[in-house]
């Protein structure tokens, strides 16, 4: 049996719970958490905001801990080692993408496993995942800081790198929160001139010392959004409000790209000649494969980098949960087993 906090209704609060996750499947591996992460999409799915919540469930998606058993197609060798599991913990693994290592964009969804859909997540002694999405943490991290990694960290990492950012080039971050953070420090760290966009120029001192080299509070100072007119090659757009996207399009350079990592609350308007003239393009992006995801993982060794986490106890989940809800976590926040 595992043992867990649960969510037993719609928007409810998390309460004890054991569960028989039943037989280990012969490519799975079994986690026992150390520390975990508190994501929106966890407040998400307690809310049951996309629909596909199934209670009671156990929610925890941003897992780091150590691996006690391993399925039959497991080498033993992973017992003990530290691994991080994240938002995906399945795909099928032979379909076209699977094949050429986008195992996040898997064909076959009925062998696609999300860690809290339809199944018990890491805010428990226990997660299991398929032994690939299971990825090894390097030892110089901070396990205690890199659970946030294993969801928001790769949700701005891999299209980040999917879309091709090299040193020299004018990127922006809008949005300096949970994800923005993160991205700001990857963009800085591989070499990019990085401007923080915000609504008020209060994070920009902080956002500075992640290695942002500009500043633009977008309402306070939206004379500034219009003079960067064709300076970006990259937006990361980690915001969930419903925004002018056009004054961001505008400040595009020609062929840039505008990434969404972020899940804005409704339709994205835009007018189409602002593309069109200039071959500018808007992309969806999303937590990466196993691939990116250690690749990620060993940029953040080498370069020093991590979350800004508030830490909790596992038996404080609920006073946890509803400080992320009240916006107060800086930036991330996480809890230990």
């Amino acid at each position: 049996m595992i043992k867990g906090y649960a969510c037993k209704e719609k928007g409810g609060q998390l309460k004890s719970f054991e569960y028989d996750p039943g037989a280990l499947g012969p490519d799975e591996v079994e986690v026992e958490v150390e520390f975990c992460g508190i994501c929106h999409s966890d407040l998400a799915m307690i809310d049951n905001d996309w629909g596909m919540s199934s209670y009671p469930f156990i929610p925890g998606h941003e897992a780091v801990g150590k691996i006690v058993a391993v399925g039959d197609q497991v080498s033993q060798d992973r017992v003990g080692q530290r691994v991080g599991v994240g938002w995906q913990s399945a795909s099928c693994n032979h379909c076209k993408k699977c094949g050429v290592g986008k195992e996040s964009l898997c064909l076959n969804g009925s062998e696609v496993a999300e860690t809290i859909v339809g199944r018990n997540g890491a805010w428990a002694e226990k997660v299991r995942s398929q032994a690939k999405w299971a990825i090894p943490i390097p030892e110089t991290l901070d396990p205690s800081l890199a659970g946030p990694l294993m969801c928001a960290g790769t949700t701005v990492w891999s299209p980040i790198r999917h879309h091709g950012v090299r040193p020299g080039m004018e990127t922006a971050v809008l949005g300096v929160g949970g994800l923005g953070h993160l991205a700001v420090q990857f963009l800085a760290k591989m070499g990019t001139q990085v401007t923080g966009l915000s609504t008020t120029r209060s994070k920009e001192e902080g956002t500075r010392e992640l290695g942002a080299t500009n500043f633009i509070a977008t309402k306070e100072s939206p004379e500034d959004l219009e003079k960067a007119a064709g300076r970006f090659d990259v937006i990361v757009s980690t915001v969930s409000a419903d925004v002018d996207w056009n004054a961001y399009i505008q400040t595009l350079s020609p062929e840039g790209t505008l990434i969404l990592c972020g899940v804005p609350g409704g339709a994205v308007e835009f007018m189409p000649f602002p593309l069109i003239g200039t071959e500018k393009k808007i992309a969806g992006g999303r937590a990466g494969a196993p691939a990116d995801t250690q690749a990620m993982l060993e940029f953040c060794a080498t370069h020093d980098i991590a979350p800004m986490c508030e830490q909790f106890a596992m038996e404080d989940i609920n006073k946890a949960v509803q400080h992320v809800r009240d916006g107060k976590a800086r930036y991330r926040a996480v809890v230990a087993a």
